[in-house]
């Protein structure tokens, strides 16, 4: 039997219709926003960040839905193309992961729409288009790479953070002779290789200069002054973990929030879930000293754009997604975020709620260097962090550095052409 629904017309006339297709909305005219992401482990805290957005807009309801870190990028483009039900708001890796989701036509530009005179251009170049310039996402935290370290293990060890190399490496042979893993990586995943790379040996390649170098065509992955990079970053072994190609990024965080390893090299986005897991753990932060024959000779804080929150162009809600995108790049939203997640901002105007956070970020602007491999050679496949991973992998297992720099320059000159060539 056929199912009909009741509908009056505006004249107060009573007709039987086929059955009413199903609102879309939530709650009578409240639309419901989901906001897709790759961190679970936000789910408690953007609730709190929704809060004020769900109440000064009284007919929007945002729905964070996390999807597991290693999948998200693989089940996004589905998750976008979804006739109904797929996501309105999107979290978007930075620089190059986001140009096939827009040159597929998955993004709505941004431009005209958010208030972002006020940004830094080039934290916004993060979530631009490399071909269009158009912008596709609001940049929602800046990422700093340094060393961490338990502050606890430090003074039982009578251990200074260190200003040479010859004490960081003096240190490190002290917390082993204890019995203490000095530093605690993954060789497993080799995006975090990559990022050792960055925190211990961006002084022995010259930060910023060997970038531009690079980008320009005057210098290339083979350089002596790179390849003694990766070399500083793989003679660090005896100090990582025992079989360290072995040990996963979730392992390598339980070593150092379990208080079995002194240090940590990592980013910034680690302190809030660190901390979340052992609220007794003390964490401090220091730079790495510069490396023996560094081309820079003062310590550099590293630092990136990690991500933005993009409209889904198939949203069935882009009205109202647009709304919280807007709402997304103003300081409300970047203060909540840093407060509540311990995150760095990328709103202009947000100072870090967190002591250690806003000490790494003075870092950053007082003696920055870009992530280069994410920044300036994230935008093809390989990718520069993943090629330079395996090559450090490769190193661990007894490849030689020379050898491992002729990796990295062919995997991306696969598809990088430099401006000045």
């Amino acid at each position: 039997m056929r199912k009909f629904c009741t509908v009056i017309t505006a004249l107060g006339v009573v007709l039987a219709a086929p059955a009413c297709a199903p609102s879309t909305k939530s709650g009578g005219d409240k639309v419901t926003l989901t906001v897709l992401s790759w961190r679970p482990e936000d789910t408690a805290g953007y609730a709190k960040i929704f809060a004020p957005f769900e109440k000064s807009h009284p007919k929007i309801k945002v729905k964070f839905k996390p999807i597991k870190n290693t999948e998200y990028l693989t089940v996004l483009p589905t998750e976008l193309k979804k006739a109904t039900g797929g996501p309105d708001v999107v979290q978007l890796k930075p620089y190059g992961p986001i140009q096939s989701l827009i040159s597929a036509g998955n993004l709505a530009p941004l431009d005209g729409q958010v208030d972002v005179s006020k940004w830094d251009p080039t934290v916004l170049q993060a979530a631009k288009g490399k071909q269009d310039g158009k912008l596709y996402g609001v940049p929602y935290a800046m990422q700093t790479l340094s060393v961490l370290y338990n502050k606890k293990i430090f003074a039982d060890q009578q251990i200074q953070p260190p200003t040479t190399w010859a004490q960081f490496i003096a240190d490190c042979d002290k917390l082993k002779k204890a019995g203490i893993t000095p530093l605690s990586t993954s060789g497993l995943q080799p995006w975090v290789l990559a990022i050792d790379h960055q925190i211990f040996g961006a002084t022995r390649y010259g930060g910023d200069d060997f970038a531009k170098a690079a980008m320009s065509g005057q210098k290339n992955f083979t350089d002596p002054d790179y390849v003694a990079s990766l070399d500083v970053t793989a003679k660090l072994k005896p100090y990582y973990p025992d079989k360290v190609t072995a040990v996963d990024y979730p392992d390598a965080q339980t070593l150092f929030t379990s208080g079995k390893a002194a240090m940590y090299p990592g980013g910034s986005y680690e302190v809030g879930p660190f901390t979340k897991t052992n609220p007794d753990l003390q964490i401090g932060s220091f730079d790495a000293p510069p490396a023996p024959g560094a081309k820079v000779n003062h310590a550099l804080t590293s630092g990136f754009v990690d991500g933005s929150y993009g409209v889904n162009a198939h949203s069935e809600h882009k009205t109202e997604a647009m709304e919280l995108i807007k709402w997304m790049a103003t300081p409300e939203f970047g203060q909540l975020y840093a407060n509540t997640l311990k995150q760095i901002s990328a709103v202009p105007g947000v100072t870090p709620g967190d002591p250690l956070l806003a000490q790494t970020y003075q870092g950053f602007k007082t003696h920055g260097a870009t992530y280069m491999m994410v920044v300036d050679f994230g935008y093809g496949n390989p990718l520069g962090r993943d090629q330079e991973g395996e090559a450090l992998q490769k190193m661990l297992g007894g490849t030689s550095a020379a050898d491992a720099g002729k990796l990295v320059q062919k995997g991306i000159s696969a598809w990088f052409k430099p401006s000045g060539g």
